[in-house]
């Protein structure tokens, strides 16, 4: 049997990291105003709390990056885990 990689190695604390990640989003999301805002942006948040991605989530909303992140942060209370 061959011995696992450096690069499999890394490759698997990085998949943990982004789990544990998207874990910590999920938990203290405040769901409540997610789930009470428009469509637009209501699919940007959750899409946000799943992937990470401020930038992608900010365009699917229409806002300004700096906005939704404030947003995200405030009042959705979806934690930074970058």
């Amino acid at each position: 049997m061959q011995e696992p990689s450096s690069v499999d190695t890394k490759l698997k604390e990085w998949l943990e990291y982004f789990r544990e990640a998207k874990e910590v989003r999920r938990r203290y999301a405040n769901w409540e105003f997610i789930r009470s805002q428009p469509p637009k942006i209501r699919v940007a948040l959750e899409y946000y709390v799943e992937t990470g991605v401020f930038r992608t989530a900010a365009k699917m909303a229409d806002m300004a990056v700096d906005e939704f992140v404030d947003m995200a942060k405030d009042q959705a209370n979806i934690p930074s885990t970058d």
